[in-house]
């Protein structure tokens, strides 16, 4: 059995001693251990994954854990068991290139996730879905049907229990009211890198003020539009050669890597999010 833990708390001493000493009081071995203290705000943060021969009760670990270390060092925290696939829905709009590459990760192992299901505001690619065996689902998407269209996809994301939401190009505001059920749990792709030439031609921005990198920023979302924490960005060079055309394949291939290490991070237990940023550790 592996264990991984997520911590932060005010930073002080005698943290990572007290830690370590309850994982060895438990009989397991610490197998990967990273923290980081941001001294501007004296916040703690550490990972830690641990192994164990005999697989400690969950629910009287985190008692333990809680009672003889959250307490005392006022933590925030999370143990999580590894070998559970979290259940991760893909919402979408017209745009296929970010959708087929996590699903080919996904089908070839390398997405450790379980994905119940795509909702999109259009009908336009359920035929990928169909390729890949997922149920699709389209529920329409405008201002007048907009309470009507959350309510349906909050009954299927708890319907399936999903446990977070992948923005593969969604071409939709997400609100409070799905934000809420979700927090840091809505990763989403923005083609720019942020906070430069955010809206809704960055490329187009880029081209006209003679850019020479392009980005792309993929971030959990939050009420405030593309200002979330950033989980993950990219760039790559560009030159008074390349077309706007040149700019959007180019920007394309960038969203594609940048989101599925996003969501690779995310899955991997590997993000904190704190005062709107995130430590991503290694």
């Amino acid at each position: 059995m592996k264990l991984t833990i997520l911590i932060h708390c005010a930073d002080q001493p005698g943290i990572i001693s007290s830690v370590t000493r309850f994982i060895h009081k438990q009989k397991g071995n610490i197998i990967y251990l990273d923290q980081h203290v941001d001294k501007e705000a004296g916040v703690f943060f550490m990972r830690l994954e641990s192994e164990f021969e005999l697989a400690p009760e969950l629910s009287h670990f985190k008692d333990g854990f809680d009672r003889e270390l959250a307490q005392k060092y006022q933590m925030k925290w999370g143990i999580y068991e590894d070998g559970i696939k979290p259940k991760m829905a893909i919402f979408v709009s017209k745009y296929n290139h970010c959708l087929y590459d996590l699903l080919s990760r996904y089908n070839s192992g390398e997405l450790q996730v379980d994905i119940p299901f795509i909702l999109s505001n259009h009908p336009d690619l359920s035929y990928i879905a169909e390729q890949f065996g997922i149920p699709y689902y389209h529920v329409p998407f405008t201002r007048d049907i907009r309470e009507s269209a959350e309510e349906q996809q909050l009954k299927l994301l708890q319907k399936h229990e999903v446990d977070f939401i992948v923005l593969a190009r969604y071409m939709q505001i997400v609100s409070p009211k799905v934000i809420d059920v979700f927090p840091h749990k809505i990763i989403n792709i923005h083609h720019s890198f942020l906070p430069a030439f955010a809206g809704a031609k960055p490329y187009h921005a880029a081209f006209e003020r003679g850019v020479k990198i392009i980005g792309a920023t993929s971030h959990y979302v939050t009420e405030e539009l593309d200002a979330g924490p950033i989980i993950e960005q990219d760039v790559t060079t560009v030159s008074h050669s390349h077309s706007i055309k040149d700019f959007i394949a180019k920007g394309r291939d960038l969203e594609k890597i940048v989101l599925s290490r996003a969501v690779h991070f995310h899955v991997a237990r590997k993000t904190i999010v704190y005062n709107n940023k995130t430590v991503i550790f290694s």
